[in-house]
């Protein structure tokens, strides 16, 4: 597990390099070619998290909490890594749009009249607009997934501790009344679980709806 999580690892710094060569763009990069090898790199991170989560599960108990935190943090940076490159593509396609329309608007003949209207295309202000609400929306989705990451890594940590309190009762002798206190706490987590999640996904349903 060691050797696939440094070498993922490695792969996320190598396309934070990559990022870093679009942003400079020297003379002689291939942008598309560079954009491809992210794109590959961040399928490969996401495929070796899938086999990592694995091998988390087999591994020793004491040292499951701490691979599963890399793990999830090896995660948080593909999703990053994911959101730059969308965010860096819409950013060209904005900029060849504007150029293409600047063209358009300079190659263009005009006559002499009193007045000149100047259409606009409303459909690609419309677009425009499409683009930057999906984006919105694909940044609080990623935001409420990272949530719903913690609530569950907390809600495994608490079953944990449950049954290691339970064992504990078991061997120290505690009363009925103090192990159903202990029950209820692992039950109110479990609601508030539930509750967390039904308000992300109001709230990105409200925000689908309006947007």
């Amino acid at each position: 597990m060691e050797t696939l999580y440094h070498q993922t690892n490695k792969l996320v710094q190598d396309t934070q390099h990559l990022f870093s060569q679009l942003e400079r763009k020297p003379p002689n990069l291939d942008v598309d070619a560079v954009e491809q090898e992210i794109e590959s790199k961040i399928q490969t991170i996401n495929s070796n998290c899938d086999r990592l989560d694995i091998l988390c599960s087999k591994g020793p108990l004491s040292q499951r909490q701490n691979a599963k935190m890399r793990v999830d943090q090896l995660k948080y940076d593909s999703r990053h890594l994911a959101a730059a490159l969308n965010s860096w593509k819409y950013m060209i396609q904005k900029k060849q749009r504007e150029d293409d329309e600047r063209e358009e608007l300079l190659s263009r003949r005009f006559t002499t009249n009193d007045h000149v209207d100047i259409m606009i295309d409303q459909s690609v202000q419309h677009n425009a607009q499409m683009h930057n609400a999906i984006h919105g929306v694909n940044d609080l989705l990623m935001q409420g997934s990272d949530v719903l990451d913690n609530l569950k890594s907390q809600r495994y940590t608490l079953k944990g501790a449950h049954k290691r309190l339970i064992d504990l009762g078991n061997t120290l002798g505690l009363s009925n009344t103090t192990m159903r206190l202990i029950e209820q706490r692992v039950q109110s987590d479990g609601y508030i679980l539930i509750g967390g999640i039904l308000i992300t996904c109001l709230i990105v349903g409200i925000l689908i709806y309006f947007l």
